[in-house]
């Protein structure tokens, strides 16, 4: 049997080990310096005034969502097709979240949903969206409506990282970005998170609100939580950051390959890629034509890894029905739900693991012709 080819595997060096013994030696392993140090390195990454480092994406979104001002029972546009973290923010908070279907192709929140959701529910006064898998969401018409309907953009970041639409990052259009670093991401510091921003009082709210509110003068001046992030994730990160681009290209070209020869493959669907657009594929998925389940099999019987993201919506996930949503309906998502397959496309995966990727998927026979 050939070796396991993961779905994912985080790239560790020397460098990572190397700077967490620096801060394990200095003794101040919780929040501190190397934590300022990252913060300062990602708002300049991604060309933005200030950033907050975080414990995870959740709680980035959480925090971020907090300091934007979002009230209890506020409703909130989002996306029925991502991790659960995304609208669960929204919960803690206290806001309402409203879902609005995808563009198939992309996977990402699509602008003519987004209008007609507004129409519909002009109560809502947050967009809270999602660059899935990599790819940044279709901003310039999505801009445009929120701005006719003075709704604010919140951007879920945490499959994006240095993602491009037309020359600018994912996590800059909007009032904030956020972005996670587990270590399945683009880069990782084991756990955390990141707000980031150009307006400086979101920023200032958001470390507030990470640190039990703790204001300048150390008195607690409103309510807040436990959602440090520690010396030792942000020695990892700051390795890790150095080399984000390195892992995007990588990606890339792991992603080419599988396009080159994957192309004529007639029961599956690539990813696209638009015009202006610059994916750094968080996720390589792809759309099947046929069942899903035997093609799963097919690649566990030969030792590759993959991933179904993401099986169920998150408005027909359990605690969801129970809130309500159960009878919603967004047929895109469901499809896709249905449909989508990821297969590995990390930056440590050598050019035999993607041979043997394609070689497997190209014996696949459907119903077994």
């Amino acid at each position: 049997m050939s070796e396991f080819i993961p779905i994912a595997r985080p790239v560790i060096t020397q460098a990572e080990k190397d700077k967490v013994m620096e801060v394990l030696d200095s003794g101040m392993i919780s929040t501190g310096k190397w934590v300022k140090e990252l913060e300062d390195n990602f708002a300049r990454y991604m060309g933005e005034a200030g950033a907050c480092a975080t414990s995870s994406g959740t709680t980035a979104l959480h925090v971020a969502l907090a300091a934007a001002g979002l009230n209890p029972g506020e409703r909130v546009l989002t996306t029925p097709m991502s991790f659960i973290a995304t609208s669960n923010s929204i919960l803690y908070c206290g806001g309402m979240p409203v879902f609005c279907d995808i563009d198939p192709d992309t996977f990402n929140i699509s602008p003519e949903s987004i209008k007609a959701a507004f129409e519909q529910v002009p109560e809502i006064k947050y967009l809270l969206l999602v660059h899935l898998f990599g790819l940044s969401c279709d901003m310039a018409p999505i801009m445009d409506l929120c701005k006719k309907y003075n709704v604010t953009i919140i951007e879920d970041c945490a499959q994006s990282h240095g993602a491009l639409y037309h020359g600018k990052k994912a996590g800059t259009f909007g009032l904030a970005g956020t972005f996670s670093f587990y270590p399945t991401k683009n880069m990782t510091t084991g756990e955390g998170g990141m707000v980031i921003s150009d307006d400086a009082g979101l920023i200032e709210n958001s470390k507030l609100l990470r640190e039990h509110g703790i204001g300048k003068d150390g008195t607690h001046i409103t309510l807040g939580y436990n959602f440090r992030m520690t010396n030792i994730e942000a020695a990892i990160g700051l390795c890790q950051l150095e080399r984000l681009d390195e892992f995007n290209a990588k990606r890339r070209e792991n992603a080419a390959y599988y396009k080159e020869h994957l192309s004529d493959v007639p029961f599956i669907e690539l990813p696209v890629e638009p015009v202006g657009y610059v994916h750094v594929y968080h996720q390589f998925t792809l759309k099947m034509k046929v069942p899903r389940e035997p093609f799963l099999e097919h690649l566990k019987a030969n030792n590759i890894g993959y991933k179904v993201y993401y099986p169920i919506p998150i408005h027909l996930q359990p605690l969801y029905k129970k809130l309500g949503y159960g009878d919603c309906r967004f047929p895109a998502a469901e499809d896709m739900a249905k449909r989508v397959v990821s297969i590995p496309v990390h930056p440590a995966l050598g050019e035999r693991d993607r041979e043997r990727v394609v070689e497997c998927i190209r014996q696949y026979k459907p119903g077994g012709a």
